[in-house]
């Protein structure tokens, strides 16, 4: 089988899953294997605004980098040319952009992790706003809040939990 057989030359490659599953991570790889353009929409947002996401959440509050996330989300899809984007954790809390990832032309992949996973790989610092309090427990609720929505815009769903990177990226492949 060949890459060009799992994803379509001039499809989008999208890259969905809760904070810390390594999208970003496994985005830039698989960009730079696929000769791509990467789309991170954190990255994005962050350029977009001059603020980071903890900064948005801080000053704005989260309806506000909601809002900027479906932005990142659309312009990410408008490119002509075919990309691996690695969509905000929360994207699929919009019905909006679960419309929008089912109706384009692109593959959509769930990395998804265990609470437990994640729960290792994040700290209450960086850009991650949403776990200062409980990370444990609101990694949990997320979870439970989300599942039913990253498999509903899920072309493919990868389990990263104990896989390196590269194997991630294989089995995105496959």
């Amino acid at each position: 089988m060949t890459i060009g057989s799992v994803i379509a030359g001039d499809q989008h490659l999208v890259l969905v899953g809760m904070m810390a599953a390594g999208k970003t991570t496994v985005a830039r790889v698989l960009a730079e294997r696929l000769g791509r353009p990467l789309f991170d929409s954190d990255s994005m947002i962050e350029q977009q605004t001059g603020r980071t996401v903890r900064e948005i959440f801080a000053d704005d509050g989260e309806s506000a980098f909601r809002a900027l996330e479906t932005e990142a989300l659309i312009t990410a899809l408008a490119s002509d040319e075919p990309a691996v984007i690695a969509a905000a954790g929360g994207v699929v809390l919009n019905p909006e952009n679960r419309a929008l990832l089912k109706n384009s032309f692109a593959r959509v992949v769930w990395l998804s992790a265990e609470p437990a996973t994640l729960v290792e790989r994040v700290t209450s610092t960086g850009h991650r706003p949403l776990l200062d309090d409980d990370p444990a427990g609101t990694l949990q609720r997320m979870f439970h809040d989300r599942e039913a929505l990253y498999r509903e815009v899920a072309d493919a769903i990868v389990l990263v939990d104990r896989r390196s990177i590269q194997e991630v990226v294989e089995a995105v492949l496959r």
